[in-house]
C-alpha cells in the first residue's frame, strides 16, 4: 500500500467515523481538535484502525502524536513493520 493509499484510507475513516468535513483534515492540523476527541473517542479510533489496517496502536504510540501527519507517519511505520 503506498502512502497516498495510506492516507486516503485514513482520511476516508475519519471522516465517516468521525463526521468531520474532508476539508479541515490536513496534514498540519491537530488531530484531537480537528476530531474533537475526548478519551472515549481515542478509543474508537484505535480499534477502527486496527480492524481497518490490521496494525495494533497501544496508548504509548498517540505520545507525541498532535498532527495528522503525526499520525499518518505513525501508521506508515506500523504497517511497515507488519509487512
Amino acid at each position: 500500500m503506498s502512502t497516498q493509499e495510506i492516507l486516503s484510507k485514513i482520511n476516508e475513516i475519519l471522516v465517516d467515523e468521525f463526521e468531520v468535513d474532508a476539508d479541515v483534515i490536513t496534514p498540519e492540523a491537530n488531530l484531537k481538535d480537528t476530531l474533537g476527541l475526548d478519551s472515549l473517542d481515542y478509543v474508537d479510533l484505535v480499534v477502527t484502525i486496527e480492524s481497518n489496517f490490521g496494525v495494533k496502536l497501544g496508548e504509548a504510540d498517540f505520545v507525541g502524536i498532535e498532527t495528522f501527519q503525526n499520525f499518518y507517519d505513525l501508521l506508515e511505520a506500523k504497517l511497515k513493520l507488519k509487512n
